[in-house]
């Protein structure tokens, strides 16, 4: 009857009943944290991935992939589970295990990020480039149209005033017998067709330029509806055929001026111009922030979950265990308080216990249950402090072992009483 007394005193206990919230909350947390480090893995293993292939065979990327996924948690996991002071040799190698594999990751997960981010940018440097190199093209060929213009109106203007000349007889090249002489004489006849000539070769260089302007006009229009098109595809091809043209058009106007114009830029075909960014060492070159801290945030989350997926306790102690463990941990002698204001002891034997060869093998194996369920954490290879869902358990033991005291002390009372 006591016992049964004595469980249901227990139950109702407060620091017994925020133990048993805070652990069932906690387990909770932890199964709920295992699918989503899961699946940030498996997200961050698809951007390595997409990385890697690139550079090496797939299926040797895909099995490095899995690797460097797996040391991430796997480290994570260790490194919440031992103590640097505990065995620095260890806990380093882990710590410099987690960082190459970080490194690894995030270095090739950065270039789908950076795909990602760039995508917009790099379709628009493309479509800048196509423009620049017609934009260069075209300024060289209109700048000599401009110039075979000019010189092509002087010579006009240069044989109608032969015309004029040979007209009024003052043309330096006549011979004296029509020198001076008004009219429309054979000399004059002469320079009139020369100048009709050249007028009629003029309007038809006019006429091609025109033609060449029309072309032109297309071809920019075709470049300025690239940006609103819904069928790029189509409007492409559309500024290639328009391009194409115009550059028979100067290939005529260069026979007819006889004149060897600019040879045209060779513009990227439609796949070129559509295709996807390759992963490249150049990338780190254009270093995008935005796209690294995209791929370093995935590794981070998948690190801190992992880190308290593990630092966490996973579950409460049964009754036997809660009962072992009080009475183990009250052998200790040498308790102090931290400057993480956590109740620490030193589990090491005292110099006595050394002297009579004591056994703590049952005390040293409820240390071990502790830190291995999380409620202790070990500091060093001779000292553990408690962790803060180990004070409820400890206090609620003695409030028992006060209840038990007072009760024996009221019962002796009682009897020395009836005496």
């Amino acid at each position: 009857m006591y016992k049964a007394e004595k469980i249901k005193r227990k139950n109702a206990g407060v620091g017994y009943l925020i133990n048993s919230v805070q652990t069932l909350f906690v387990g909770m947390l932890k199964v709920w944290t295992i699918p989503i480090v899961l699946m940030l893995s498996i997200a961050s293993g698809f951007t390595t991935y997409y990385g890697l292939k690139h550079f090496i065979t797939p299926w040797i990327a895909l099995v490095i992939t899995v690797a460097i996924q797996s040391i991430i948690v796997i480290c994570s996991l260790e490194i919440a589970g031992i103590h640097w002071k505990a065995n620095r040799l260890r806990y380093f190698s882990v710590v410099l295990s987690l960082l190459i594999a970080l490194m690894a990751s995030i270095s090739f997960s950065y270039f789908k990020f950076y795909d990602i981010s760039q995508h917009d940018t790099v379709h628009i440097n493309r479509l800048n480039q196509v423009r620049e190199d017609i934009k260069l093209y075209l300024g060289e060929v209109l700048k000599i149209k401009g110039d075979v213009l000019k010189q092509q109106h002087v010579e006009l203007k240069q044989t109608a005033e032969e015309v004029s000349q040979a007209y009024f007889g003052t043309h330096p090249s006549a011979v004296e017998k029509y020198k001076n002489q008004v009219g429309k004489g054979p000399f004059w006849k002469h320079y009139n067709e020369i100048h009709q000539e050249k007028k009629q070769s003029l309007e038809l260089l006019e006429q091609e330029f025109l033609e060449l302007d029309k072309k032109v006009q297309g071809l920019q229009a075709g470049l300025g509806a690239l940006d609103v098109t819904n069928d790029l595809e189509k409007s492409y091809y559309k500024v290639l055929d328009d391009y194409s043209e115009v550059q028979i058009q100067i290939g005529r106007l260069s026979n007819s001026i006889g004149l060897g114009l600019p040879e045209a830029p060779l513009l990227m075909t439609y796949k070129q111009f559509i295709e996807e960014v390759k992963p490249d060492v150049s990338m780190w070159n254009g270093f995008s922030l935005f796209a690294f801290i995209c791929a370093a945030m995935v590794d981070f989350f998948t690190v801190l979950l992992s880190y308290r997926l593990e630092f966490t306790a996973p579950g409460p102690l049964t009754g036997e265990e809660e009962d072992l463990v009080f009475e183990c941990l009250r052998q200790f002698t040498e308790f102090t308080i931290n400057e993480n204001d956590e109740l620490q002891m030193v589990i090491e034997k005292t110099e006595i216990e050394k002297a009579r060869r004591y056994s703590d093998w049952s005390r040293m194996f409820a240390v071990g249950l502790l830190l291995n369920r999380g409620f202790l954490r070990k500091i060093d290879h001779r000292t553990v402090e408690f962790s803060p869902n180990l004070y409820p358990l400890v206090a609620e033991k003695m409030g028992d072992k006060i209840r038990q005291l007072r009760a024996v002390g009221a019962r002796t009372k009682w009897v020395e009483s009836n005496e």
